[in-house]
């Protein structure tokens, strides 16, 4: 008796750049179907409708003509194109044709000699038949189409010559009647390929641009990324890819440019004339430099004309390229060689828009298929409250309606399940990669509840990730229309408004790893609130609270971080100012431009310039109060590796002094052990059975990979000799498979590493093993050994932390010592700035930013900023409605 299950878990956005917001939810899918069985087929250069007809259809085309009109059946056999023709025309005597006509004019192909000028464009259509519309004619006219169709490779033509009022349809000017069985235009010569939906896939070659290959966008070398920091002069490495790569030939190059074109190689390249950049990076258009190279201690000189910086990336990328389609013809190469090279040159390169298709992604024959009179790609750029209103108002023929009713009936419930959750604003060709992480959770939930079906028991990891209060209101909307259609919903989930709206919790605890895994509570939410065991409803209760801070920090006098003219994806020209030295959280509803602001435009912005990265922010007219820090850092809930190997211990750096420790036991120095034999990434002291990592992986191909313990080590990672070294009777494994709480305590007396434990204890990690695999950790885990890595650095007092939605997956005590965390940085002098919807972090912020109003193009303004409390009075904003219930009634102090 149990009902199907659909699960819906925690996943990040796609970043494959094919994927779109109508694949991912399928609306493209069934917009291919419908565009294939009911689209209008027009022709690309003239724009005139085309259809394919069979021949019954034309001989009912023709015989709908008024009775008694005269016509002729043509068939034509050449369409504007040079040549004599002669073999053709002798081919058409010799069948018995007797009329044919060229160039508009009757001629007799009884002629002996028909002559043609080669080097003029030609038309001859052959006559095949003469006849009248009447009842007994239809067998004689079946038979001169079916000719007609066979000369002229599936084009006929009837031509009346008497009409009786005027005929209705697809005629030309002269007002003759062009029928075709394949989709091809009379009048321009143009031939389609059969409309099938995979026609409108883009990733299909079938359909996709052949320019971008269905991307929608080529790649080029961007000058900026070439030269990152205008600062550097060219004998400085300003030429980034250049000094990357044989710095001393390339640098001979410059000086010879330099000696010719009479410029300075020790002034910054912002400093150089436009003129002198554009030959550096375009080349010298055919000016012949003298270049020289030194081999054995002897001076070369040669002559040619540079070819620019951008010429010689494309050159030799070029050359990988084809290398690599030579090898892959012989069956030969890894392509590891085409890996190295593409990672080489594409931090250089940018996109930008495709010339031929510009942007659409498709072909240029499935641009002129309409539905509506409307074309696909011009369908998927409208907002989806637009596209959703275009379906309703949708006229169609009788039959039409018949072949796509069931395509539309999809198509509108998930469109309207989109305008439902908020998500009206998208539309349906956004790529994937450039949604905000609420704008994905509820894309994912569309895909799987727009279908709307009954008796499904529906598990949900956190669908409340990334969502503002308010469209969190939209989405267990949803969620109890889904319960009342008679559907089972199960949710994982640490909001508070999701646990008071359910019908049953069970609470697990009552605390996270080996403190864990019991039932603490269960039942209806009112029983479960009332247990005082559970450490949720103390939460939920009152019993517990973060608190809201007494005083609120300035910041540092006078320093400021401001980003000025800030105008990426929906961005409208926002300056925003940060005060530095403070706890700043940057709120508003899902898509309202957070991400684009902090993380697209003034995180990558920072870190190019404070760290050199290859990051391109997005469009800004500038950065102000940069000369007041010294580092940016970007804490995310990225894992801390991919393999087993990466552990906490590895990457906060306590291994290494406990490797150290470990080598220093009299046990070990008696040996002749050094820290490397307690490593488990290099021989020596590792298990060589399973190579260090304590499991095997055995690949089962159709399968997902399967790992195993190894049978040696029984996943223990080192050999038996390196085991018999102890510490307190603990071996490094054993210390490796402990929690961090064990380990502070076992090493309490080694500060080098229980500072570094006690700081994955301080972020809420005491639970953890200190070994466990990176593999095995949650975002939030993740993001919080992350935190815990700067804690145990020395703080210079001038970084700015940047973290977007570190609440993800926690609960509300995790979410106390998060912020317990993050307010210790602010307090050494640092600025953290928070993207954040949980309201128990944004009551304590020092400074809100918040923008909206909503998302997409009707947000992207900054509508308030000041602290929570200023927030709360300004009645636009989303976000002081859910907030001001979270704040006391007393005015709060600024420090």
């Amino acid at each position: 008796g149990l009902s199907p299950a659909i699960s819906i878990e925690q996943k990040s956005t796609s970043k494959n750049p094919r994927s779109t917001v109508g694949t991912v939810t399928e609306v493209y899918d069934y917009l291919r179907l419908l565009y294939a069985r009911v689209g209008t087929v027009h022709c690309y250069n003239c724009g005139r409708p085309i259809a394919a007809q069979t021949v019954q259809q034309m001989v009912d085309r023709v015989m709908g003509l008024p009775e008694g009109t005269r016509f002729s059946v043509l068939a034509p056999i050449v369409q504007e194109r040079k040549g004599e023709y002669k073999k053709e025309l002798d081919n058409l005597r010799r069948q018995g044709f007797k009329r044919v006509n060229i160039d508009g004019e009757l001629v007799d192909l009884t002629e002996d000699q028909i002559k043609l000028d080669k080097n003029k464009l030609h038309t001859i259509e052959v006559y095949v038949d003469r006849l009248v519309v009447k009842k007994d004619a239809r067998q004689r006219l079946t038979e001169a189409i079916e000719l007609s169709l066979q000369l002229a490779d599936g084009i006929a033509k009837v031509s009346p010559v008497m009409l009786s009022g005027e005929i209705e349809g697809d005629t030309n000017e002269d007002g003759d009647i062009v029928f075709s069985e394949r989709f091809a235009c009379i009048a321009c010569g143009i031939s389609y390929p059969e409309v099938t939906p995979r026609l409108f896939s883009f990733n299909n070659p079938h359909g996709a641009c052949p320019t971008c290959d269905g991307i929608g966008a080529k790649m080029f070398f961007d000058p900026d990324l070439i030269v990152p920091n205008e600062d550097l002069a060219l004998r400085e490495g300003a030429i980034e890819p250049w000094e990357k790569r044989n710095g001393p030939f390339f640098q001979q190059i410059l000086e010879a440019l330099a000696a010719h074109f009479k410029f300075d190689m020790t002034q910054s390249w912002v400093q150089l004339p436009q003129e002198t950049r554009d030959i550096i990076l375009l080349g010298s258009k055919g000016e012949e430099i003298e270049f020289w190279f030194e081999k054995n201690g002897r001076r070369h000189t040669y002559k040619k004309e540079f070819e620019g910086v951008i010429q010689n990336l494309e050159r030799r990328l070029s050359e990988y390229e084809r290398r690599r389609r030579e090898e892959g013809a012989a069956g030969q190469g890894s392509g590891d060689s085409f890996e190295a090279a593409y990672e080489e040159f594409s931090p250089y390169m940018n996109k930008s828009p495709c010339e031929d298709c510009q942007g659409t992604r498709l072909r240029k024959e499935a641009r002129f298929v309409k539905v509506g009179n409307v074309a696909l790609h011009e369908l998927t750029a409208k907002a989806i409250r637009d596209t959703h209103k275009f379906f309703k108002e949708l006229v169609l023929t009788p039959r039409q309606k018949e072949i796509a009713e069931r395509i539309l009936k999809e198509i509108q419930d998930r469109l309207g399940f989109l305008v439902n959750v908020g998500l009206d604003y998208l539309t349906l060709d956004r790529t994937a990669a450039t949604l905000s992480g609420g704008e994905a959770q509820r894309i994912r939930l569309a895909t799987q509840i727009g279908s709307s079906l009954v008796g499904v028991l529906y598990v949900l990891d956190e669908p409340s990730i990334g969502l503002h209060q308010r469209d969190n209101e939209r989405l267990l909307g949803t969620l109890r229309r889904l319960r009342d259609l008679g559907n089972t919903v199960i949710v994982v989930e640490h909001d508070e408004e999701a646990i008071r709206s359910a019908d049953y919790i069970v609470d697990m605890g009552p605390g996270a790893g080996i403190h864990g895994g019991h039932v603490v509570a269960a039942g209806r939410p009112d029983a479960v609130l009332a247990n005082p065991a559970s450490l949720t409803a103390q939460y939920l209760t009152g019993l517990r609270q973060i608190a809201v801070p007494a005083l609120r920090r300035e910041g540092h006098p006078g320093q400021q971080l401001a980003v000025v003219g800030a105008r990426g994806n929906n961005l409208h020209n926002v300056t925003a100012e940060i005060p530095l030295g403070t706890f700043t959280c940057v709120t508003g509803v899902s898509g309202s431009g957070k991400s684009t602001l902090i993380i697209e435009t003034l995180y990558k912005a920072l870190a190019r310039r404070l760290n050199g990265a290859r990051e391109h922010p997005a469009e800004h007219d500038e950065i102000r109060g940069l000369q007041f820090l010294d580092k940016i850092i970007d804490i995310d809930q990225s894992p801390i590796g991919r393999t087993p190997r990466s552990n906490p211990a590895t990457y906060t750096g306590a291994f290494t002094p406990i490797r150290d420790w470990f080598a220093g036991l009299p046990e070990a120095k008696e040996r002749g052990y050094k820290a490397g034999r307690f490593s488990f990434n290099v021989k020596g002291g590792r298990c060589e059975a399973c190579e260090g990592d304590g499991v095997i992986k055995i690949e089962m191909h159709f399968l997902p990979d399967v790992y195993v313990q190894c049978d040696v080590c029984k996943g223990k990672r080192y050999n038996r000799e390196t085991l018999e070294v102890k510490f307190r009777d603990h071996s490094i494994a054993d210390v490796l498979a402990m929690t961090v709480e064990e380990g502070v305590k076992l090493f309490k007396a080694v500060p080098a590493i229980r500072n570094k434990l006690e700081t994955l204890a301080r972020v809420g990690l005491g639970y953890i093993q200190v070994g466990q695999a990176a593999t095995t950790l949650s975002g939030g885990e993740a993001q919080r050994v992350k935190l815990a890595k700067e804690l145990s650095r020395r703080s210079t007092g001038k970084t700015i932390y940047i973290l977007d939605e570190p609440t993800t997956g926690l609960h509300f005590e995790d979410v106390r010592k998060l912020l317990e965390v993050l307010h210790a940085l602010v307090d050494q002098g640092n600025t953290v700035l928070v993207i954040e919807h949980n309201l128990e972090v944004i009551k304590t912020a020092d400074w809100i930013l918040d923008l909206g109003p909503e998302g997409g193009d009707g947000g992207g303004r900054i509508i308030a900023t000041g602290t929570p409390e200023d927030i709360a009075r300004v009645a636009e904003s989303h976000t002081a409605h859910f907030l001001k219930p979270y704040l006391p009634a007393t005015k709060r102090k600024r420090a």
